[in-house]
Parts: structure tokens; sequence; C-alpha cells
């Protein structure tokens, strides 16, 4: 395994950068020479607080598993205002692209694969990538952070009525009113948002399952391929929803709702398949 930590020092500005640490499967001349992978780059949730470890490296062990390069992004949190996580995932996004030959990831499949305010921000760059003030920012063509798919794990998306307040205010500070609709991001879907697989629980009371039900919609207006499933069962905050990622106290397993990783590599083997028998390595 190749297992690095990559520090995001993006802007240059900012005091602490944000890191990668990357799971990446290492070639094997044996069994798959020359074989490239998809990569899913994982943002733990945190209502932009911090980034919880429930959905870091235990969720990037388990899609690892089922033969795809992963990676974790500590993404840079209050203080830190927007559009600072964003321009930190883009750049992420732009540097597993840029050594995309030397890690073996296969051209145009940099997933991203969020959680909470992690799933918020993951969709913000899906909805935001092409906007011209980013790649401005970024000193980067656009084309360098664009992500190719999104799976959306119990996301924070509209700053409306079912909003999840302490994240918005988090990511804003004193800008909070004059932003919040910007970054309602419902309101920001376009038929160039990438394809996306949501999932959410009718327990969440923390961030309520309208959220997902709204940028569905928002999708599906848009012509955006989805794949969306909710579960009757689990509250917010579960990860894998099973031992993996569960805490000393058993927290964090959601019978049931453990399902969702399972369906998961379904939809990633049908769009971002890693590997054909009938065509052998890349």
């Amino acid at each position: 395994m190749i297992h690095e930590k990559i520090t995001i020092q993006e802007p240059s500005s900012q005091p602490e950068g944000a890191y990668m640490t990357t799971y990446f499967w290492e070639e094997s001349k044996e069994l798959y020479p020359g074989q490239k992978r998809p990569v899913i780059l994982i943002c733990p949730g945190g209502a932009y607080r911090m980034t919880s470890d429930r959905e870091a490296e235990g969720v990037a062990l388990r899609f690892m598993a089922e033969g795809y390069h992963t990676a974790v992004l500590r993404y840079s949190t209050a203080p830190a205002r927007h559009p600072v996580p964003l321009l930190q995932l883009a750049k992420a996004v732009s540097i597993l692209k840029k050594n995309r030959e030397t890690w073996l990831i296969e051209k145009d499949s940099v997933i991203l694969m969020g959680f909470s305010a992690g799933g918020h921000l993951a969709a913000s760059l899906g909805v935001f990538w092409n906007r011209p003030w980013l790649a401005e920012k970024l000193n980067l063509p656009r084309e360098q952070f664009r992500p190719a798919g999104m799976i959306l794990s119990y996301p924070v998306i509209t700053s409306g009525e079912y909003g999840h307040k302490e994240s918005f205010q988090n990511l804003l500070g004193d800008r909070y009113e004059e932003q919040k609709e910007e970054l309602s991001l419902e309101k920001q879907v376009t038929p160039e948002t990438p394809r996306t697989f949501l999932w959410h629980t009718m327990e969440d009371t923390t961030v309520p399952m309208e959220n997902s039900l709204l940028f569905l919609q928002a999708l599906r207006r848009n012509s955006v391929p989805a794949e969306y499933h909710l579960f009757p069962r689990g509250k917010h905050g579960v990860g894998l929803g099973c031992e993996l990622t569960a805490g000393l106290d058993g927290s964090g397993i959601a019978p049931g709702a453990d399902a969702w990783s399972d369906l998961a590599v379904k939809w990633l083997l049908k769009e971002f398949p890693w590997w054909n028998p009938e065509k052998g390595s890349r």
C-alpha cells in the first residue's frame, strides 16, 4: 500500500495547511501489471468544526478492500472560512490528477465521498468546479479539479428550513447572513454537476433527510444521473454503520443502514469499474 501524508497548503496564506492521507494499491507485476484504478477522495464530517475519525480511515480501508484507491482529506475547519476548505479540496483533486501516472489512477476517475459537512464540501466542488472564480483563485484550469462522481452520506446541503445551522455558521462566520443562500447547494446544481450516489436515514434529526432529498430533486431537474437510498434506522454520523467505525460504547452501529457501503460499491462498479475480467488489466 502507498500510504503517504501530503500537505495541501492552499491558500498559501493559510497558517495550518490541510493534508491528504493516501491508501493506494501498489502495482503487482504478478497480478495486475499496469492496472489503473479510480480514486475515492473522502471528506469526513464534523460541522466544519473538526474532521471526524469515524468517517476517515475505516471508510478508506473499506473501499480500498473493494479494489479502489482511496484518500482522506483533513481540510481546514473553523476559524478557517469559505472558500478555504473548498480550495483545499480542489487542490487535492488536482494533485491526484497531476500524479495519476505515478499512482496508477484511472483518467477522469476522481470520485468525491463526503459525510455530513464533508458532504457539503464534496457537493460544493461538484456544483462550483466550473465557476470561473474558483479557477482564478487556484490558478488552474477547471478540468484539473473537476470531480467525476460523488458519494454523499447524510450530507449537509441546504441553509434553509432543514439546514444544519452550526455547519454554515462555522463555515461562514460573520458572513453567514450574506453568503448562506449562495452555499445552499440545492440552488447551485447544473447539468454539469457529476453523477451522484446519496443516502440518508429517517432517524437523522441533526441533518434531516430533506437535505439529500432537496439535492436529489435538483439533480433530477438538471438530468444528472443519481441513485438514492433512505434507511429507516440510524442516527446522524454513523459512518459505515458497523463495528469498523463504531465507538467503544457501540455508538455508530446502525443495522440496516450499514448496507449503504455495499450499495455504493455496486454503484461504483457500474459507473467507475476498476477491472474488467474480459479485458484484463487496463
